[in-house]
């Protein structure tokens, strides 16, 4: 049966094979998107592993975080943007649950996130609807299928339309984001420690704004995780 199973799997690859995501070299097997190459040549910040790190220091004196995170540097014209721009733009969700499942094996190994439930920043919902799919709660997935926790999606909802943040500064960004988003179910994360999972950060104005609202929870701790950083 083995045998079998095995020529009927280099058939089906002969016919529909399967390239890198990355690269677009061709891929021995449908298990992974990204051949070994391109995911050893991910810029992993390695910020999961120790306390006060670029990512921790956007926060401070601004929203009391446990510990946050971001896994890969970002820069324009690279493999981590083309990544993400297949991920959010061509709906290519797989391609996500795997970045996301990533994301969860880094924070496994650092010890430092002892949460308890995933938290997807919400997207405004009919730009949800229009897109197909929230990015983030795809990140969430994959993180739980690692970390074995739950992703609670509907906790927290992002009750108005926001303008475009690229071209704002902090300030803008912050006024821009201020009220956006309400606490729904305070009861599903009150007395939790949560991770709070975005597809990238550059000023936290957005991930501020609903974590000063998802901290409105009674005793709830705070982390943050985001896929990549925007590099400086």
């Amino acid at each position: 049966m083995t045998l079998l199973k095995e020529i009927n799997q280099s058939f089906l690859h002969l016919f529909f094979p399967h390239v890198c995501a990355g690269c677009g070299n061709d891929l021995p097997s449908a298990r992974t998107l990204l051949c070994l190459r391109c995911i050893s040549n991910l810029p992993e910040t390695r910020f999961e592993s120790f306390a006060g790190n670029p990512v921790e220091k956007i926060f401070w004196g601004r929203l009391p975080v446990v510990s946050a995170t971001a896994g890969f540097y970002f820069n324009k014209e690279t493999l981590v943007q083309n990544l993400m721009h297949q991920f959010k733009y061509n709906s290519q969700v797989e391609l996500g649950f795997q970045l996301g499942y990533m994301m969860g094996e880094h924070l496994l190994r650092s010890h430092r996130f002892p949460v308890e439930a995933l938290i997807p920043l919400p997207l405004y919902e009919p730009r949800e609807k229009q897109r197909g799919f929230n990015q983030s709660f795809v990140l969430c997935e994959g993180m739980s299928r690692v970390l074995q926790i739950p992703v609670l999606k509907n906790v927290v909802r992002r009750s108005q339309y926001t303008e475009s943040q690229t071209r704002k500064g902090r300030i803008e960004r912050w006024n821009n984001m201020e009220g956006r988003f309400e606490l729904t179910d305070p009861s599903l994360i009150s007395g939790k420690h949560i991770l709070l999972v975005d597809d990238v950060v550059t000023t936290g104005a957005t991930l501020e704004a609903c974590g000063t609202e998802l901290l409105k929870a009674d005793n709830t701790l705070l982390s943050i995780a985001t896929l990549c950083i925007a590099a400086r």
